[in-house]
């Protein structure tokens, strides 16, 4: 019979420090981007956060490292519990597209300085893994809702996980659009996205989930009279 190896409670504790202290960095972090804009240099937040550019790097590696985890931090604390809020299992299809369309934007929207911040240090690094992991995250949970619905209404389940992540491409693409063009307003952008989105979801309806029903189906562009 093997010995169970003997934790060191000191490790333990240390790691446990370790682990809230960067979340306690993050947070400032993220309160001093929001407070001083995308612009912000590693020694402003580092005077945000009350220590040296030297305590920061024994945490992170650099400034992308740093933006890396605030992006991850933000999707964990932020933009996930709110869309997860907004998947409420007493909407039907159409106030439930629109409620996870508008919890995303208004998120994206209430917070753009922390979304440029994330997005200027992921284009000059060139590495999109984290916002990757974030759209993916979201739009597993996406699937799971979609799927739900559309075995209770004996739709083929196939599709669901490319549909989830095509509604959060469009939606991610049309909120980084908005972001830097600002030519309509919050409620505006979530109504065409709403249109667009719904839209989609009612050919998939009309063809019960099935991608052969659908291409093998007449289609025209006709307008109701």
């Amino acid at each position: 019979m093997s010995v169970p190896e003997k934790v060191d409670g000191r490790s333990l504790r240390w790691r446990d420090h370790r682990i809230t202290r960067r979340r306690e960095l993050l947070d400032c972090t993220l309160a001093a981007i929001r407070q001083q804009g995308h612009d912000i240099g590693m020694d402003d937040i580092a005077s945000a956060n009350g220590v040296s550019k030297t305590v920061l790097y024994k945490h992170f590696a650099d400034k992308k490292g740093l933006a890396d985890a605030a992006m991850a931090r933000y999707v964990e604390t932020v933009l996930v519990p709110g869309i997860q809020d907004a998947m409420s299992d007493d909407l039907d299809e159409y106030h439930l597209t629109r409620a996870v369309i508008s919890a995303y934007v208004t998120t994206v929207a209430t917070d753009p300085e922390i979304y440029i911040y994330v997005h200027a240090n992921n284009a000059v690094s060139g590495n999109r893994d984290v916002i990757t992991a974030a759209e993916g995250l979201i739009a597993e949970l996406l699937a799971g809702v979609i799927a739900d619905r559309f075995r209770e209404r004996q739709f083929s389940t196939a599709g669901s996980m490319p549909i989830a992540f095509a509604m959060i491409g469009a939606v991610r693409l049309a909120s980084h659009w908005w972001i830097f063009d600002r030519t309509m307003t919050v409620d505006e952008l979530v109504d065409y996205l709403t249109m667009m989105v719904w839209g989609g979801i009612a050919g998939i309806a009309r063809a019960a989930g099935s991608a052969a029903t659908f291409t093998s189906a007449p289609h025209s562009l006709t307008l109701e009279s």
